[in-house]
């Protein structure tokens, strides 16, 4: 298996982000791919790196990639990113998401990194790791 599905599973990660009504209503559309130029919010949602294993057999073509998704905040205390977080996993957890090229054959929470991050320790991040299963049809 090659790289191919990482766009197509990257595009439909950021879809049901941004499609989940919970996570939309504790970051108001601030979930990104690229940070925009301009201000940044206060709390927002960022995608991050990913590694990728072939995982093809007799069956067909398919990967296992490894995928961070970030929770950013300045917001004082963890209690609001941690709650992000939560809406994050509800989101992913809820069922495979839909990809333009091939399938997802499972989605999983495998760990969450917490820190306090800046020089005077004040922002949270949470990075968020993910493992999906994919094929190529």
């Amino acid at each position: 298996m090659s790289y191919a599905l990482a766009g197509p599973l990257q595009a439909a990660i950021y879809q049901v982000l941004v499609a989940d009504g919970a996570l939309d209503a504790l970051v108001a559309g601030a979930i990104y791919d690229g940070l925009p130029a301009g201000a940044i919010p206060e709390t927002y949602v960022s995608l991050g790196s990913e590694v990728v294993q072939d995982k093809s057999d007799k069956g067909g073509a398919g990967a296992l990639h490894r995928f961070t998704v970030s929770v950013i905040s300045e917001a004082a205390g963890f209690a609001a990113s941690k709650a992000v977080a939560a809406a994050v996993c509800d989101a992913l957890e809820g069922g495979s998401p839909s990809l333009s090229r091939g399938r997802v054959v499972g989605l999983w929470f495998e760990k969450a990194v917490a820190r306090r991050t800046g020089s005077a320790g004040q922002g949270r991040q949470i990075d968020l790791i993910f493992r999906a299963r994919v094929e190529d049809e």
